[in-house]
């Protein structure tokens, strides 16, 4: 559980335990259940972390909606897209091991994180990895229109672990991984994943 799910449950809970004490079943009910539903988003489970050497890990919990070819700076890779419902857990975590080599905050709109246009036109935040070979890969937190707030907790420079926490996007949201071509996807469009146990690719060679 984040701290935050405590901090932002314990008013409508103790709200509600006093609307029902005084008698105000619906709303006090009400209440209740819109404090309980915070700490369930704010769950941050612990996940075996595949130990295969070539595995790329799924950043988030989520449903794949995009599966496409797409450049990063002039190099030619393919991105996926990870649509997470408010059901979802909304962690991210570190695809590979590595070092943070770019961190890019970037204002932007907040359609449905379902559009194609979110990927490209929401508020997002850019994480690139460079790995120990040179290897790059890049996820991006994107907001949606119920979420409001991008956390991240690395800043450039930080090495982290493949399946390591690197941030959270509050609510109904959206996380794209780029990865270049000397990968392969192995999780098909429609496919549940799950942040941290899922083996979104593979290192080819």
């Amino acid at each position: 559980m984040r701290k935050e799910g405590y901090q932002f449950s314990a008013l409508p809970l103790a709200l509600g335990a006093l609307g029902l004490a005084l008698g105000w079943h619906w709303s006090g009910g009400l209440l209740l259940f819109l404090g309980l539903f915070i700490l369930y988003f704010f769950r941050d489970p612990e996940r075996n972390v595949p130990v295969e050497p070539d595995a790329i890990l799924s950043p988030a919990d989520g449903r794949v909606v995009v599966i496409t070819e797409e450049p990063l700076d002039g190099v030619a890779g393919r991105r996926v897209s990870i649509f997470l419902s408010v059901w979802d857990v909304h962690v991210n975590r570190a695809p590979v091991a590595g070092r943070i080599s770019r961190v890019r905050y970037c204002p932007g709109r907040f359609y449905a994180a379902l559009r194609e246009r979110a990927s490209t036109e929401n508020e997002q935040n850019e994480i690139r990895i460079t790995m120990a070979g040179g290897q790059q890969v890049m996820i991006k937190q994107i907001a949606g229109w119920i979420a409001r707030r991008i956390l991240c907790w690395k800043a450039e420079g930080d090495a982290v672990a493949r399946g390591e926490r690197v941030g959270m996007i509050r609510f109904g949201s959206r996380t794209d991984v780029w990865l270049p071509l000397n990968t392969e996807i192995v999780v098909r469009r429609g496919q549940q994943v799950a942040g941290c146990s899922t083996i979104l690719a593979r290192w080819k060679g």
